[in-house]
């Protein structure tokens, strides 16, 4: 494989591979939200793309910071989604923070939950016992996402937080994609117990070690590939743990802000969905004082980028993110690519 990214804290431009991922790397980690699906439908391309994979020899890992489900749901869905997945094939937030729970308190602890079934069953994995209410006696507090969450448990939350609890997080997205659209995820109920108690949780998701370990402890992988839609969870944990990322635009992330994004926020690879597993990946090359990929030349001027020639619209997003990135380091300010980007059809 040629490999054109530099290490993660010094990349300046998306990396290029003259194999398809699914040969370069054993296995995809793969998100779940905005990813392989939105709510209760599929995102396009995503099954076909999977089978694809899978039949290529590449393993499925699915990583969700949302903690709502337990993995044996998630499976049951996936698969009725014609993405063919068993219960350890689901790594969670929900198992993170629980393995994060049971390092400090006792084996048999009760602890106090806000959140779904998920959450109890990931505690139940590690001995601990799920409860309800502070007058139940928990020795801690875990939080994740669930749609049923409100006032009363958010409220139990506080109390036993500022009981001198310990709290802990299974992850602090802000937001989280749904089929309508973007809604508050668990970030913004986290929120709230933290305006009302004054305590910062431990958190044990994305984009946070605890994650990437629980993950690389269920899956074994040798030659991970992390492939997500959000910067700040997604690609901000494969640059904490070390290994490469493929960014998908079927979520959140938008061009506009990958153009934007500090180094911690920048993808080894980018692609417009799971097809992107599938191929190689052209490299971005310097040129004529600026950057070249595929029929696109990307440049700055007085502020802002420019783009110049023709061909797949995203080789010239590839070039666009070199030219953004490298002015971004050179003097801390982002260059305005709207024009750029319109010009792509962005």
């Amino acid at each position: 494989m040629t490999e054109t990214a530099t290490t993660p804290e010094r990349r300046t431009a998306p990396g290029g591979s003259d194999r398809p991922l699914t040969e370069a790397y054993d296995t995809a980690l793969l998100d779940l939200d905005g990813v392989v699906y939105a709510g209760p439908h599929a995102i396009e391309h995503a099954a076909d793309s999977l089978e694809v994979a899978r039949t290529a020899g590449m393993r499925l890992a699915y990583v969700t910071n949302n903690a709502s489900r337990p993995p044996r749901v998630v499976a049951e869905h996936l698969t009725e989604l014609g993405v063919p997945a068993d219960p350890s094939d689901v790594i969670n937030s929900a198992q993170a923070a629980a393995r994060v729970v049971a390092e400090r308190v006792p084996a048999g602890a009760k602890v106090l939950v806000v959140g779904g079934l998920g959450l109890e069953e990931a505690l139940a994995e590690r001995g601990l016992v799920a409860v309800r209410s502070l007058a139940e006696d928990p020795l801690a507090v875990v939080q994740g996402f669930d749609p049923s969450v409100g006032w009363a448990q958010l409220a139990e939350a506080a109390y036993a937080v500022r009981s001198g609890l310990p709290w802990v997080a299974s992850n602090t997205d802000l937001t989280i994609p749904t089929a309508r659209g973007i809604a508050p995820g668990n970030g913004t109920l986290v929120a709230a117990v933290r305006a009302a108690a004054g305590v910062d949780p431990v958190v044990a998701g994305k984009p946070l070690p605890p994650m990437h370990r629980e993950t690389v402890l269920r899956t074994g992988a040798q030659r991970p590939l992390v492939v997500g839609d959000r910067l700040d969870t997604d690609i901000e944990g494969a640059f904490n743990g070390g290994v490469d990322s493929l960014l998908v635009f079927t979520g959140v992330a938008t061009p506009a802000q990958l153009l934007s994004a500090p180094v911690e926020h920048r993808p080894t690879y980018l692609a417009a969905d799971l097809r992107g597993l599938l191929v190689p990946h052209p490299a971005v090359t310097a040129e004529s004082g600026g950057f070249a990929c595929g029929g696109w030349v990307a440049t700055v001027e007085g502020g802002e980028l420019r783009l110049a020639g023709a061909g797949d619209r995203w080789d010239g997003l590839r070039a666009l993110c070199a030219a953004a990135w490298t002015a971004l380091d050179a003097d801390g300010r982002p260059v305005d690519g709207h024009k750029a980007l319109a010009e792509l059809g962005f």
